[in-house]
This record gives structure tokens, sequence and C-alpha cells, in this order.
């Protein structure tokens, strides 16, 4: 069984902070673009937009973040939580899949790399992950799912640009390993760990994932 060295787990965990980094402030903007936390569409919105608005406001309660029925304004804490986390996992997902060799292009049932999928999306004028959430699907469909709101949300061109960078940093061996999935959500998870144990105050539901969801690795169990 193949796991990560100490070194490559260091890459790892420095990657997955910097993505959350990177990623949670670009959701935020295009979430607040779109005026989910507004009590009303912003002038200039098209349908589209503002049907995709409706449908995060809904979503957004449903993880919890408090809609004021007076006022009409909407938390969106938790949606920009949740949109960054999705975002960065579907591209790190594909890169594990295609380092696997079980990206599948479907008309060929040959397995393809990431940059193979690149160049199929440009050839069709489509965005990569897109193309490579499509083929994916079949796979994993609890990930590259279809329907969910949170995954319509495009990141701002430079923030999509900057996790790319990031997910195409990590060396192959990252992904091949054995234990590098049961890693990358612990360490999402480490900058919000180190806040919630520095302000020593009364863990709640918001805190509770964050101190409480390690991974195991298998010699502990």
């Amino acid at each position: 069984m193949s796991t990560l060295s100490r070194d490559l787990r260091r890459a790892l965990e420095n990657t997955v902070r910097q993505a959350r980094r990177t990623a949670e402030p670009g959701a935020r903007k295009v979430i607040e673009q779109l005026a989910v936390h507004h009590h009303e569409p912003w002038p200039g919105m098209t349908p589209s937009q503002r049907e995709l608005r409706n449908r995060l406001r809904a979503h957004g309660r449903q993880l919890g973040d408090r809609h004021d029925d007076r006022r009409g304004v909407q938390g969106i804490d938790r949606l920009t939580t949740e949109c960054a986390y999705e975002d960065w996992h579907r591209m790190l997902f594909a890169r594990y899949l295609a380092e696997c060799e079980l990206l599948i292009e479907p008309q060929s049932g040959v397995a393809i790399s990431l940059a193979e999928c690149e160049e199929l999306a440009r050839a069709e004028g489509r965005d990569w992950l897109e193309l490579a959430a499509e083929y994916a699907q079949r796979m994993l469909p609890q990930i590259f799912r279809s329907g969910d709101p949170v995954l319509e949300v495009a990141l701002p061109p430079e923030t999509r640009s900057a996790l790319e960078d990031l997910m195409k940093a990590l060396p192959r061996d990252v992904f091949v390993a054995d234990d590098s999935l049961g890693w990358v959500y612990q360490y999402w998870q480490a900058d919000r760990k180190e806040e919630v144990n520095r302000s020593e105050r009364k863990i709640g539901a918001d805190e509770l994932p964050a101190v409480t969801q390690l991974f195991t690795e298998d010699y502990m169990v």
C-alpha cells in the first residue's frame, strides 16, 4: 500500500490550506455579485441570474444561513464555505481520477489525462472542469452531481486560475497514494480548527466539524 511521505503530506497540507484561503474570498465575491445576501436582485441581473440567486438563497437557508424576514437580507457564510469547498474539491477529484486512469471519455471508453480533457474542452469551446465533471459523474455521482446550484456558481477568473495553479503544482505521487484523500478534508479544516482553538470560546455547530472530523491512519485502527 502506497502512503504519503512526510514531505508529500506537508506539500498537500500547504496546498489545501492555501486553496481554502484563495477559494472563499472568491466565492464570497461572486455570491455577493448575485445579490444572494441582499433583499432584492441587483438592477440589470438577467433572468437566469435571478433564478440562480433564488436557488442559492434557498440552499443557503438549508445549510443554516439565517434569513431576516423583516429586512429580507440573508447571511451567506455557510453558502460561501460550501461553494469554495465544492469548487476546489471537484477540481482536485478530477485530477485524482485522471492520475488513476479513471477519467473516461464516454464515446471512446478510454481513460484520458487532464491535459487531454483540456484539449477536448478547447475544441468544444467549453470549460475543462465542466467537461471533466460530465465525464466523472458516472464514476463519482455524489461529487460531480447535477442540479446543485452551488456547482453553477462560477468563481472569478483570477480565483479559478489560482486554484488551478495550486492543483497542478501538486506532484503525481500525491494523487496515487492510498491515504491522500483521507487527509484532504482535515487539511481543509486546519486553519479553521486553529482559529477555534485559539478563541477558547464554546464550540457550537459552526465550529464542531473543524475540531472533531479528523483522519485516522491505518496503523491507528
